[in-house]
């Protein structure tokens, strides 16, 4: 699945073929992809399957999920000078946009590392870039939360909005979906939280709680079901430590994803 995806990067790029390649001669050739800013490697994994397939020697100086600084080389290859200058941006592109989402997520790890909670991503990510995406999030330390709709069963308030009495939805649905799958209900207030608590769902997902009304429903949890928490909603890196205090088991965030911007590599030729 890797190398179909980069096979497919790769002729996006590369259309009906390098102009480049049309006109020059191809020699041996070496290159290296330098870190001009600092960040959390992800993304080789990708990179090497396009490059056994494209027969480029590449050694990773960095793996994924190991830190690098300003100046480090991340990697260095050798093969044709046709084959490395054809594949160098699908290359930069697919570690770019890997590590960047590696790099801000790290930033997010290194918060609450003290509080012992779970970091989570979602399902806002780009269509067709959710598994690396996911796999970057990953690489900087996170936990990923559901795949897709077929990993677990959500019911989010819109989900709610169709299901007339939910206690006989939840004996249905423990009947149908897979003995392993869990099953988490989205909660927008105090009372909502209480009651899903109180059925028994695995997961409860407190949307857009303050810190301390998520508090209050900790409390409750412990002292009835032991159900897990999780808390959601625009929760970003200046707010994430209040709501790691709480007591919830994660907190997922969209914008380990769609907030990281850029860090700064570049490919040069030897």
């Amino acid at each position: 699945m890797i190398k179909e995806f980069m096979l497919k990067a790769l002729a996006e790029d590369e259309g009906r073929g390098d102009l480049y390649s049309l006109v020059s001669v191809e020699v041996p050739a070496s290159a290296k992809i330098i870190a001009k800013s600092d960040g959390v490697m992800a993304g080789a994994l990708y990179a090497e399957a396009l490059c056994e397939f494209k027969n480029i020697d590449a050694k990773w100086l960095k793996l994924d999920g190991e830190s690098f600084v300003n100046g480090d080389i991340i990697a260095t290859f050798s093969g044709t000078s046709h084959t490395l200058l054809t594949c160098e941006r699908t290359i930069l592109n697919t570690i770019l946009h890997a590590s960047s989402i590696a790099t801000l997520t790290s930033k997010y790890i290194n918060i609450i590392k003290p509080y012992g909670v779970k970091l989570l991503d979602t399902r806002k990510t780009r269509p067709h870039l959710r598994i690396l995406e996911k796999y970057a999030t990953r690489c900087g330390g996170a936990t990923n939360h559901r795949m897709g709709l077929d990993d677990s069963l959500m019911l989010k308030d819109t989900h709610l909005k169709t299901i007339g009495n939910l206690e006989e939805f939840l004996k249905e649905a423990r009947k149908k979906i897979p003995f392993t799958s869990k099953i988490e209900i989205e909660a927008e207030n105090i009372a909502q939280a209480k009651e899903f608590i109180t059925l028994g769902v695995d997961i409860v997902m407190l949307d857009n709680m303050s810190p301390d009304v998520i508090k209050q429903i900790v409390k409750f949890r412990d002292e009835t079901n032991p159900t897990l928490l999780e808390a959601s909603g625009n929760i970003n890196i200046n707010t994430l430590a209040s709501y790691a205090q709480t007591g919830v088991d994660a907190i997922s965030s969209g914008s380990l994803i769609h907030q990281a911007s850029w860090i700064d590599l570049s490919m040069k030729m030897d």
